[in-house]
């Protein structure tokens, strides 16, 4: 019964592999993470920093600072990083400070702020139409899968460079994070070593109410038909609402973690407390029925609101959000996922998530066969509601009322898609941040504003052995230029144009740059954490250019799978928005835009409708012959 009180020094180690085979044959061949030059880092650095510097003067004194870095501790910080990455049994020289600084050591709620969310395309139509049913396939399909993981027999992901490293699918199934009182959260496992995934239960959650179905019963995985009865047994068992515990999990870390102790002192809660943390998965069988994209992505976002003041009913009471896996089923069978996002990139899951709807919709999918004797019915597991608890839910549902009622979102999807832009021969990815970045520039133009900071665009550096991410400063002189261009009545087609070849292949080369781990800010952040107690912090760190361009006022992130639609996040800053981009459809590409109520965020989507419009005249004008102009 995990207590939160001290994190155990080894718990990243904790997490077996799968038994071998396919899975994780690569591990051990992949390279380290590199640390890159300095210099060149340094240069990198200068680069992105010219277009974010409001005057000369700004961006002379950030230069001043940056040679000053070079000149004096910078190679000092630099030899003591390439000292950690040298460092006997250190596989990753970022990996625990980015575990902590990156996300277990935040402490606001993770709903809006690091949740994610993937919404799934309807239920094959072969396939039975109920919520049951649909919630059925899933648990089945998924514990299938997990199955087939433990034994190490799923394909490992990959590029067309070469394999990509699975570390962080040991924290998929059978896990869950821990808000820990220290001020340090951690994930705890239950998966054993040498399990070959013909065990385990699941959890569900149903209008608050915790209940357990074994999955695996006398060695044999429930089939679909089982499952369906399983989960009439609890749509049938929950009449009524029950206290909305999990809406703790959407509070702030420390909050959390003070009731998550207060939880855990009764013996039955701390029974049912690991019961959630060793289940293979959670299913939340919602209420709700969304009846549009927007609807279906906000209630995967931070669930539904239904009612108002004192008489809210919160989506998240039906949620256990440290969970990294919780399937999201509604009664209108629309599904979908939330991930938690501290020891587990969207990539794994995403993956995870396609080949499981490729199983369910395959008319091979093996929906198992009947036991023989008799089957357990699922269990609910009541949570004992002191005083003290009950108090603590109502102070949950209020604060996550106000955090998701500070929030808006809008998806705007365009008349054309992947086949238009790469027959323009240009790259999808590079064309769609493009439209983000003359639709913002007109937002801020419209209103006046100076750039109050960059645009990030994750970039997996999972070519490494336990590579995560690094950023993607997008925006670059030559993308500067360009969106200037646009609104110059007197540009020429043909400059506009030329200037637009050049943005793209400056994102480019810097997006390689990035996913081959020479990116500018991980590498910033590791010589600045080497800084020895009584040294100066140099200054660059705090120089407003430096400081404005990682300010991610734009948190772009692109991912795809024919599975998908809803697809999403919350901005990472309070005058930021989050945009979700899908490019991976012939005749659309999606901008999922999120930000607070205050931020003109329906604005903002009509620059990129109108952005994206203007991007494919300039092109379509460039395909017809100039005699016929």
């Amino acid at each position: 019964m995990t207590s939160n009180a001290k994190r155990p020094t080894n718990w990243k180690a904790a997490a077996p592999a799968p038994l071998p085979g396919p899975t994780f044959a690569a591990q051990q061949s992949l390279p380290k993470l590199p640390v890159p030059e300095l210099s060149e880092t340094l240069a990198r650095l200068k680069d992105t920093l010219k277009p974010i510097a409001w005057s000369r003067e700004e961006y002379d004194a950030v230069e001043k600072k940056i040679d000053a870095f070079a000149a004096g501790l910078g190679p000092e910080l630099q030899n003591r990083l390439k000292a950690r990455a040298q460092e006997t049994g250190r596989q990753h020289w970022l990996e625990e400070w980015w575990d902590d600084l990156g996300y277990l050591g935040y402490r606001d709620s993770v709903v809006i702020n690091v949740s994610y969310y993937y919404g799934f395309d309807d239920h094959p139509s072969h396939l039975k139409q109920t919520a049951a049913a649909r919630a059925a396939a899933l648990a089945r399909g998924a514990m299938l899968f997990r199955q087939q993981y433990k034994n190490g027999q799923v394909a490992p992901e990959a590029t067309r460079e070469g394999p990509l490293c699975m570390d962080t699918w040991r924290w998929m199934f059978d896990c869950c994070r821990i808000p820990g009182l220290e001020g340090l959260d951690w994930s705890t496992t239950y998966a054993k070593q040498g399990d070959d995934g013909t065990s385990g239960h699941i959890v569900v959650l149903r209008k608050g109410r915790v209940w357990k179905i074994d999955a695996w019963q006398n060695g044999h995985l429930l089939s679909v038909a089982e499952l369906e009865k399983q989960f009439e047994a609890i749509y049938n068992g929950t009449t009524h609402e029950y206290p909305g515990i999990g809406q703790l999990t959407a509070s702030n870390r420390d909050m959390w973690a003070k009731n998550y102790a207060l939880l855990h002192k009764e013996p039955n809660n701390a029974k049912i407390l690991e019961e959630i943390h060793s289940s293979a998965f959670v299913v939340c069988l919602d209420t709700e029925k969304p009846s549009n994209l927007l609807e279906h992505s906000r209630m995967l976002w931070h669930g539904a609101v239904t009612g108002e003041g004192q008489n809210a009913v919160l989506g998240l009471r039906n949620r256990w959000v440290d969970k990294p896996v919780q399937f999201i089923v509604f009664d209108n069978g629309k599904a979908g996922i939330m991930g938690e996002h501290s020891v587990m990139d969207g990539t794994p899951t995403a993956t995870m998530c396609d080949r499981v709807l490729d199983l369910i919709a395959s008319p091979s999918f093996d929906q198992g066969t009947d036991s023989t004797g008799s089957v357990q019915q699922p269990t609910p597991l009541d949570w004992t509601i002191s005083p003290a608890v009950d108090s603590a839910v109502e102070d949950a549902r209020k604060e996550a009322l106000a955090l998701v009622e500070t929030q808006t979102m809008n998806i705007e999807r365009t008349p054309y898609g992947k086949a238009a832009i790469k027959a323009f021969g240009v790259s999808p990815d590079g064309w769609a941040q493009m439209i983000v970045q003359l639709a913002y520039a007109r937002l801020l133009k419209s209103s006046g504003q100076k750039r109050q900071g960059g645009t990030y665009e994750a970039a997996t550096t999972r070519k490494f052995l336990k590579g995560r991410t690094e950023a993607i400063r997008v925006v670059s002189e030559e993308s500067d230029a360009w969106v200037e261009s646009m609104d110059q009545p007197h540009a020429s087609h043909d400059t506009r144009l030329s200037l637009f070849k050049a943005a793209v292949k400056k994102h480019g080369g810097w997006a390689r740059m990035a996913g081959n781990g020479l990116g500018v800010d991980r590498h910033l952040l590791g010589l600045k954490l080497t800084k020895r107690e009584g040294e100066e912090l140099p200054s660059l760190y705090a120089d407003p250019v430096y400081n404005r361009s990682n300010n991610w006022v734009l948190s772009t992130s692109a991912i795809f799978s024919k599975h998908f639609h809803p697809y999403g996040w919350g901005e990472v800053v309070p005058e930021g928005f989050g945009v979700a981009y899908v490019t991976g459809y012939d005749d659309f590409l999606q901008y999922t835009v999120t930000s607070r109520k205050e931020m003109p965020n329906k604005q903002f989507c009509n620059e990129i409708e109108k952005a994206a419009q203007d991007l494919y005249a300039l092109h379509a004008e460039a395909s017809v012959p100039r005699a016929t102009l």
